[in-house]
């Protein structure tokens, strides 16, 4: 939760010192946005058993989705980027494989503990073990306190994807108006000549 406030104020940040607008994202035109809120949705879902699991797959396929749906828009293809990878190595592997590593150089000792002690209770993911594939597609990035998380290549791309979607925003219609600003207005001369060719 740490990192995704800190993506968004930071990319909001740099949107406002790159000359942009937070009022101009209500401009912003997302297809299929239900299917991004249906998907976060789901990865928020713990029912018992391998439930968890089979929602948080499920939110891979709505986000790949709506990613898909808005590539036109500048970031979304890093986003797909990032949503792919984590899709491929969480199904990989029946959940998402965590560096016992990483979770140290986090400070996460108590999720160490935890998926040591209750590896039931953590369905999404899982020590990484030799067995597991595509590792270096894992949570293998520790990311220190404050924030104290592991992250994987992937959420990195969709983080760093968001960012780029929200400078954009902010920025969209900037270059339409400065054109608009410097387009130099035509002399006397040439309204002229226009006048008499349409006479």
């Amino acid at each position: 939760m740490k990192l995704i406030c800190g993506t968004l104020v930071l990319a909001l940040v740099i949107g406002s010192l790159a000359g942009g607008r937070l009022s101009n994202l209500g401009g912003l035109r997302l297809r299929w946005g239900p299917l991004a809120l249906v998907g976060f949705a789901m990865q928020l879902v713990n029912p018992p058993g391998r439930w968890p699991l089979v929602m948080l797959l499920g939110s891979f396929v709505l986000l790949t989705a709506f990613a898909i749906a808005n590539l036109r828009l500048p970031g979304f293809a890093l986003i797909l980027a990032g949503v792919v990878m984590n899709f491929a190595v969480i199904a990989a592997n029946g959940g998402m494989p965590v560096s016992r590593e990483a979770l140290i150089a986090s400070g996460q000792a108590d999720t160490l503990a935890g998926l040591l002690d209750d590896a039931d209770r953590y369905v999404k993911h899982h020590l990484a073990s030799p067995d597991d594939r595509l590792l270096f597609l894992a949570d293998v990035i520790p990311l220190p306190a404050p924030i104290a998380q592991v992250i994987s290549v992937g959420d990195v791309f969709t983080y760093g994807g968001v960012g780029v979607v929200l400078v954009a925003g902010m920025r969209r219609g900037k270059g339409v108006r400065a054109d608009a600003e410097t387009e130099p207005e035509p002399d006397a001369r040439e309204l002229e000549e226009g006048l008499d060719v349409r006479g």
